[in-house]
């Protein structure tokens, strides 16, 4: 396995890269760090949102290190420099999103618990925040606590272009007749974050677009175009499982949720409406920020960092 560097994105030193293999034969490429100062304070795992990679995460994975914590990542199933699902390896295709729940377990098993040190704080963003909120929602979460970026608690309005009932239910029937593995309608190979930065709803920043859209062209293997029919009924139906009336009442892992203002790829206002039914957490509206605030402008990635710091205690401990 391996990352690519490149002049203006170099990999952050001291990476450990491996494979990790799921029972049912899926490869999934994972990278550590230790922290580059102390005190040190634990390990951040880090999980990316669909069609993600660990190289766009270097100057997060850089930004924790200086904080004295360890990171670790992952790339998911069926992404980034892991293994595809489908022989179109531009298909964002999952089953259930309770393959994603077994690629977690397998992560922390073999590579966090063993090699890096605790206590262990997740960070998510997106599809990666869901499948965090998964595991909050259960007993016996590794996780003391939990930062999770834009969650993917239900799709926005305006992204999907017809009312939420209608485009559940063509998920649903088009998998129930066959069409599973069927990019969904407009879909195709082509891949967003290769496309042109003006009008795209991910990120206001020019430099940190093009700077992925560089990892890209160094490495197309790592692009991800549209997702399956497939991929949207997991999707459905895991976005249904974290918006139950109750659940978020129920997740005992403490968690600070960042809420972007402009979000045009998932629900503000569903992110908003499950964090005030949280009991251990709070929430952070970044007015201004796109669906990526991790990718966005540094005015934007400031007031992060600065949330983060506040609530990890760091800002006391400087």
């Amino acid at each position: 396995m391996k990352l690519v560097a490149l002049a203006k994105n170099p990999v952050p030193g001291g990476a450990v890269v491996g494979e990790l293999k799921t029972r049912d034969g899926a490869r999934l490429r994972f990278v550590r760090w230790e922290a580059t100062r102390g005190p040190r304070r634990g390990t951040v795992c880090l999980f990316g949102g669909r069609g993600e990679f660990a190289e766009k995460y270097f100057e997060v994975v850089a930004d924790l290190r200086r904080r004295g914590y360890a990171v670790a990542t992952m790339d998911w199933r069926g992404q980034g420099g892991s293994s595809r699902q489908l022989p179109n390896p531009r298909k964002g295709h999952v089953y259930t999103f309770s393959e994603f729940d077994s690629d977690l377990k397998l992560f922390m098993k073999e590579i966090v618990l063993p090699d890096c040190p605790p206590p262990f704080l997740a960070m998510g963003h997106s599809m990666g925040a869901n499948i965090l909120l998964r595991n909050a929602g259960r007993p016996g979460s590794w996780f003391d606590r939990m930062i999770l970026c834009a969650p993917m608690i239900a799709f926005a309005d305006a992204k999907v272009g017809y009312p939420q009932v209608v485009a559940r239910a063509y998920a649903e029937v088009g998998c129930l007749v066959g069409f599973s593995k069927s990019y969904i309608k407009g879909g195709s190979d082509a891949v967003v974050e290769q496309g042109p930065f003006e009008g795209n709803q991910l990120t206001s920043d020019r430099e940190r677009w093009f700077r992925n859209k560089a990892v890209l062209d160094a490495d197309p293997s790592l692009a991800l175009g549209s997702p399956t029919i497939g991929w949207l009924r997991a999707a459905y139906r895991s976005m249904g499982v974290v918006d139950e009336p109750g659940y978020a009442g129920s997740v005992t892992v403490p968690m600070m949720i960042f809420v972007a203002g402009k979000d045009e790829i998932v629900s503000s206002r569903a992110s908003e409406d499950f964090a005030v039914g949280l009991k251990v957490g709070t929430h952070v509206l970044l007015p201004s920020a796109r669906h990526e605030i991790l990718q966005e402008a540094d005015s934007i990635r400031l007031r992060f960092w600065a949330a983060f710091d506040a609530y990890m205690g760091l800002d006391q401990a400087a």
